[in-house]
């Protein structure tokens, strides 16, 4: 039986590992890494121009695909790769893999491969709070000249990031407080150990913390909340784009804030990598792309 051509196009290092893990499903190719970037063992190397009367039955993406609808996000690329031009990379009955799918994608999509956004799958989301917790709490371990062990800290939500990320400040010995909107999510933060306050009453429980994480993509650090932080607080955003802070007045008070985006594929590339590929394997097995 012939084995699927896999082609992984653009993203950072977790797109490497995700190509090597993808490798005893078939055979795969990289393109939008250049060659100044050592490939795991296996992978084949593709430029731009070899392309032609290529086409892949499986195109796998980064996360996100691309930032404009215009250029795929690829940081190691020597050449821009087009979201035009996708199409030309898999063929019309393939599958298209990618994570927080730009509108333009679907759209080049429409009518030929199938797209399929991994990021919105519940397993990679909550695998995907472990390397993120971790990291975070990596960039705090670096930014504060204290140790994790006795802060005050503050988790803004209790989604699945928020869930990991208390777990291991807890362990650590840090006084953890969690704020949400709802008040199950409040029980939960309660029962896992944590002090819990709603929303409303945020305001003044902050000048008490040295430590804040925020994970609510929404400016829920605004100017009059950013004044009743102490001075020496450090706040570290996880939130994808816009964020949870304004920026401009944290830097203008003198607030230390950490915007920490994508953190899986800095911190724990590898981890991220088989975390995706494994996401796809599930996929294609659920939607009969692949035999099982």
């Amino acid at each position: 039986m012939r084995r699927p051509a896999f082609l992984v196009a653009g993203g950072d290092l977790r797109q490497l590992y995700t190509a090597r893990a993808l490798l005893p499903e078939g055979s795969v190719s990289v393109l939008g890494f250049d060659e100044n970037v050592n490939l795991p063992e296996g992978l084949e190397r593709l430029d731009s121009m070899e392309l032609s009367g290529k086409r892949a039955d499986y195109l796998v993406l980064p996360m996100p695909v691309t930032e404009d609808g215009v250029l795929v996000h690829a940081p190691f690329a020597r050449h821009s790769i087009p979201v035009a031009g996708l199409p030309g990379l898999v063929k019309a009955d393939g599958a298209v893999f990618g994570g927080r799918i730009h509108p333009a994608v679907r759209k080049v999509f429409d009518g030929g491969a199938a797209v399929v956004d991994y990021y919105q799958r519940e397993e990679l989301s909550v695998l995907n709070a472990v390397p993120t917790a971790e990291g975070a709490i990596q960039i705090a371990m670096e930014e504060l000249a204290t140790t994790i062990y006795g802060q005050n800290v503050l988790v803004t939500g209790f989604g699945r990031i928020s869930k990991v990320l208390v777990r291991i400040l807890t362990a650590m010995g840090a006084h953890v407080t969690v704020t949400a909107r709802k008040y199950q999510d409040l029980a939960w933060a309660e029962i896992s150990g944590c002090r819990a306050v709603h929303i409303s009453r945020l305001e003044e429980t902050l000048p008490g913390y040295d430590l804040v994480f925020n994970t609510v993509p929404a400016v829920l650090l605004d100017e009059a909340r950013l004044w009743k932080l102490r001075s020496d607080a450090l706040i570290i955003d996880l939130a994808s784009k816009p964020g949870g802070v304004d920026f401009d007045t944290a830097s203008r008070l003198g607030r230390k804030t950490v915007w920490a985006l994508s953190l899986p594929g800095k911190v724990a590339p590898i981890t991220a990598g088989d975390m995706i590929a494994c996401t796809i394997r599930n996929i294609l097995k659920e939607r009969s792309f692949a035999d099982d």
